[in-house]
């Protein structure tokens, strides 16, 4: 007997109001409404007798012009062949059949659907289908209260899978949500651990990136950037290019998809550095049926060529019989033979429907062994389909299948499909299978050199970025350190020297010691050359720190020991040479390394003030990106070491103001010394060419310098020929000269030993006789000489005498030799008179002179014949040949005793000179003869 319009009317209010009341999260207690098996007649027991057969609910579009129909539409040959298999295996005690209930992808049109199938319908022990989300989310929110279990094979919405909203809900295919492990798995394999993801900003797609972010912070992958879009897809896509987002994914229909495409080809993101992942479930050749963009088909496919799609696998392609006894690809033969049949499309989803019928056959198989076993111990206790126990029982067993369909292994975890992920690749207008990942085994197995990526290997996860030293070449700092090799030989050669002709009296008046320190500070500043060519590429950050502070300290100390020691020599000369009083004034060299010792002594207090207040330390400079000359996908972001501190300008001020003070000190020195005329002493016209040269070299260099100072080759060259030439030329200006001296005339540098004063001190001191007596080094080697001197003086006077003698008493004995006599020996006799120049100053000068020129015929040749003829007669003892001899003679001895008593000029250079050919005779007036004593 069939139920009365008004009672159905009645019961489809109170349906609707549970349903209502279902979806608003209350559980009102289930109620017999209009499928009372009762009243109609009908059996509400889960047992069933062999051959019964047991309704199925099916639930899906089949209207031609509804949503997604398509899909139903090929399902229908799979669900009926599933039915088939499971008749024919004869392993089952019951036939299925299914009731097909149309809900055209509409809420209202559904829920009437699911009533009538309620209402009208016989007892249904399970729902299958379930197609559109939005119908299916509503219909599987009220299941429990209806103690029924739905199982889907088509919606993939990641809503479904909430067990605390739909806990009676189950699904044979993966749901949407299912491809984000296996692209965290396939971003792993190719170490890609920076991402973008691009979304349609739809409910459906901004789930699936919700659960994707939850699965890459899981995995540490970077999210670089998250944009999602409406309509116009480019803005976006360029704020991903402007974050350097290499790996995209994306999670937007085929509509849109030809958008983005077109936008990444007009951007330039695709080819070998950029890689696309996309849904795998568009359309066969969608680019060209959803195509609304203004780019042409070529562009598309280029811009789309290369990109992953990833998507659930329809049918298993392993070769094993499923529990149909059937391979994957024996059933998609017989399932094409019967779609073709009935004149059908196929659906993607058809091999889950087919799986999904042997999951309910299974399962009821299993939920009525387990009532029979349980009828057995409580016979009194009849199980229908109201029963809860029998609702929660149909789920465990369901949450317990395993078996091998043709989709692959058939699996639930917390109602969620554990299936196959496949991957795919557009290649040439195609796509191309090139891997899948298990789910149930967490593996991803890609299929041999099927990936074809656009460049020579995998796209970069981002623009990587090798960081460059910018350092020394090694070209540039072999040529300048054996520059500076040659430097520090050339400065080793003038310290050989210097130490070899220590006791000559060039070297000895021109302080050897202070020589040494000269070249030891040129030593040091061709050592720091060395180090400042050293950065990070040699030595660590560590050691580098250290040589910031140790060629800082090695460079300063060297200057200020080089210049230092030249200066204290020239104030020496200052303060010798300047006394006004002419006092005897010592100033040995014991007291010049003091003064050296203590410009260091200021250095050390500057240098250890900085070291602890504000030390030098290793900063890095990073400068902009540049392509890389090779042509490979990374950038080049050059860096530089410096050694810096935080009050760097400061202590340079401090150091370069110490500096140019000692510089000008010493300018000073050389030019209150450049009238003293000994060059053995003077330095004052090289000091002044060294403190010239230096000053402007070390000016332009710290300028050139600054300016250069992210070029460090050039920095490098400017600061290492700066210290070459200014340490060059103040070595060679300081012995070059005294080398070329020793080599040509070692003597000239002594030989004027005259001073020249300025015209006012000629005035000042006029009436005052000069006397230097300072026991220096300078004066002693002065002595040296002028004892030599008279040494040799004597000797010659010794063996003139002794001629003078013989020529005397030949004389005597020989008359018939005079006039060879006189003619042979006037000059020596003339010569030995002329040393009376000792003593006699300018008036013996003359009267020596006089006596030459106008009385040589009275001595020599106004002698008579007669006269001579007689002397040959007289005796040689005679008082007049006595007297003769005296005459002669004592003027001798006069001279040649007069040094024993302080009476040699000093400025007598040989006693063999003429009296009018001494200079000191000629320019110098008595006031200012410098007599040296007590030789």
């Amino acid at each position: 007997m069939a139920p009365s319009r008004r009672d159905c009317r009645c019961d489809m209010i109170f349906l609707l109001g549970y349903l209502l009341l279902s979806v608003l999260g209350f559980q009102p207690a289930l109620a017999k409404v209009c499928n009372d098996y009762t009243r109609h007649g009908l059996d509400n027991n889960w047992y069933t007798r062999d051959g019964e057969k047991l309704p199925i609910m099916v639930l899906m579009p089949m209207n031609e012009s509804a949503l997604m129909s398509s899909i139903s539409q090929g399902i229908e040959p799979a669900v009926q062949l599933a039915i088939q298999h499971i008749r024919e295996s004869r392993q089952y005690s019951f036939s299925l059949i299914t009731k097909i209930y149309d809900t055209e992808c509409d809420n209202a049109k559904g829920l009437r659907a699911f009533f009538d199938a309620i209402c009208y319908g016989p007892k249904h022990l399970m729902i299958f289908g379930g197609v559109c989300p939005s119908v299916t989310s509503i219909i599987a929110e009220s299941l429990e209260g209806w103690n029924l279990v739905q199982l889907s094979f088509a919606a993939t919405t990641p809503v479904l899978a909430d067990r605390k909203k739909y806990p009676n809900f189950f699904r044979t295919v993966p749901s949407d949500n299912a491809v984000n492990p296996a692209v965290v798995k396939f971003l792993n394999y190719y170490n890609w651990s920076r991402v973008g993801t691009l979304t349609q900003d739809v409910q459906r797609f901004s789930e699936v990136r919700n659960d994707l972010t939850n699965e890459l912070e899981k995995a540490d992958i970077q999210i670089a950037d998250t944009e999602s879009f409406s309509n116009d897809p480019c803005v976006n896509v360029k704020k991903l290019k402007d974050n350097d987002v290499r790996i995209i994914i994306g999670q937007f229909d085929e509509n849109l998809a030809s958008k983005v495409f077109c936008c990444a080809y007009n951007l330039n993101m695709y080819g070998s550095k950029y890689q696309w992942i996309i849904p795998g479930w568009y359309q066969g050749n969608w680019w060209e049926q959803a195509n609304s963009t203004n780019c042409t088909t070529k562009k598309l496919l280029t811009a789309m060529e290369g990109y992953i799609s990833v998507d659930f696998e329809p049918l298993s392609a392993k070769q094993i019989k499923g529990i149909s006894g059937r391979t994957p690809q024996e059933y998609e033969r017989e399932y094409n033979r019967e779609r073709e049949q009935k004149g059908v499309e196929a659906s993607k989803f058809h091999g889950f429907a087919y799986d999904g019928i042997w999951v309910i056959a299974k399962t009821l198989t299993r939920v009525m062994e387990l009532l029979r076993h349980k009828d057995r111990h409580d016979m009194y206790h009849n199980f229908t389909v109201d029963d809860r126990e029998v609702g929660k029982m149909v789920l465990d067993v369901m949450n317990e299948t395993n078996f091998f369909g043709v989709t692959g292994q058939v699996m639930f975890r917390n109602g969620e499909r554990m299936g196959t992920i496949k991957f795919t690749q557009f290649q040439e207008g195609q796509e191309v299978k090139v891997g899948e990942y298990n789910a149930i085994a967490d593996v991803l197995d890609l299929i041999n050199n099927t990936i074809r990526f656009q460049g020579v290997e995998p796209p970069k996860d981002r623009t990587f970025v090798r960081l460059q030293r910018r350092q020394i070449n090694v070209p540039l700092y072999s040529i300048l350190s054996t520059i500076t090799i040659l430097g520090m030989l050339m400065a080793g050669t003038f310290l050989f020297f210097n130490i070899k002709n220590r006791n000559h009296r060039l070297i000895k008046m021109s302080s050897p010691y202070m020589n040494n320190l000269i070249i030891l500070g040129g030593l040091l500043s061709y050592a720091s050359i060395f180090l400042f060519g050293l950065d990070g590429s040699f030595v660590s950050d560590k050691e580098f720190e250290t040589l910031c502070t140790v060629r800082t300290w090695i460079l300063i100390v060297g200057y200020t020991t080089a210049f230092g020691a030249m200066f204290a020599k020239t104030w020496r000369v200052h303060a010798i040479f300047k006394n006004v009083k002419m006092k005897k004034k010592i100033i040995k060299d014991q007291k010049l390394f003091i003064i050296v010792g203590g410009m260091l002594l200021i250095d050390l207090c500057i240098l250890i003030c900085w070291q602890i207040v504000d030390p030098l330390k290793r900063t890095v400079e990073e400068y902009s990106l540049e392509a890389d000359p090779q042509g490979r996908d990374i950038a080049i972001r050059p860096f530089l070491e410096h050694c810096e501190n935080t009050h760097m300008t400061i202590w340079l001020g401090i150091v370069y103001a110490y500096k140019g003070l000692l510089m000008l000190f010493g300018c000073f020195l050389a030019w209150e010394t450049r009238n003293v005329s000994i060059p053995a002493l003077n330095d004052s016209k090289y000091i002044g060419m060294s403190v010239y040269n230096v000053g402007i070299m070390c000016i332009i260099g710290a300028a050139v310098s600054f300016l250069t100072r992210d070029q460090p080759n050039v920095q490098f060259c400017i600061v290492a020929l700066v210290i070459i030439f200014c340490s060059t030329i103040t070595l060679c200006l300081v012995f070059v000269p005294k080398f070329v001296t020793m080599r040509t005339n070692p003597d000239a540098a002594t030989q004027n030993r005259r001073l020249k004063f300025t015209q006012n001190q000629k005035k000042e001191d006029s009436k005052t006789s000069t006397s230097v007596t300072s026991v220096n080094q300078a004066n002693t080697s002065r002595l040296d000489g002028l004892q030599s001197d008279n040494h040799r003086l004597r000797m010659r006077i010794t063996e003139l005498d002794k001629e003078l003698e013989e020529v005397t008493m030949q004389l005597q004995d020989t008359p018939e030799k005079t006039p060879y006599i006189k003619q042979n020996h006037y000059q020596d006799v003339n010569n030995i008179l002329s040393i009376r120049n000792f003593t006699d100053g300018k008036d013996g000068e003359k009267s020596l002179k006089n006596h030459l020129e106008q009385k040589p015929q009275a001595q020599w040749g106004s002698m008579d014949p007669s006269r001579i003829s007689r002397g040959q007669l007289e005796d040689i003892n005679s008082p007049e040949h006595i007297q003769r001899r005296l005459s002669l003679q004592l003027p001798i001895l006069h001279h040649a005793y007069l040094p024993s008593i302080g009476g040699v000029d000093a400025s007598c250079s040989s006693p063999t000179s003429s009296p009018p050919s001494s200079p000191h005779h000629r320019h110098m007036p008595p006031s200012y003869r410098v007599m040296v004593s007590g030789l």
